[in-house]
């Protein structure tokens, strides 16, 4: 399996991997702390916060590489950035970007 037939969701301190054609769970992850999950994909890891705390997962296999209690930074929905990686809005407005370059390049 690729990193390009997974889909990513995170509730209430679970996160999952879905196949992209069929929605089957391929893997599943459970943090330890319950709350709101935010997740972004960097490359080949996915960054996974909850309540707090951050992790990071092997996006193809759900496997914890690392946590951090982010001790000090509080609770409640985080904001996450990488240069590598990209949220849902990301991708479409780079998708959007090149449609309207492959127009201008055909005009």
């Amino acid at each position: 399996m690729k990193l390009s037939d997974l889909v990513f969701t995170g509730f209430n301190k679970r996160v999952a991997a879905l196949d992209r054609q069929t929605g089957k769970v391929v893997w599943q992850w459970k943090a330890y702390h319950n709350g709101y999950v935010t997740l972004l994909l960097d490359g080949e890891m996915l960054l996974v916060s909850v309540n707090g705390y951050m992790y990071g997962l092997d996006a193809l296999t759900g496997r914890e590489i690392w946590q951090n209690e982010m001790e000090g930074f509080g609770y409640g929905v985080a904001s996450l950035v990488s240069q590598n990686g990209m949220t849902g809005a990301s991708l479409q407005n780079v998708a959007a970007a090149q449609a309207v370059a492959t127009t201008a390049a055909a005009t």
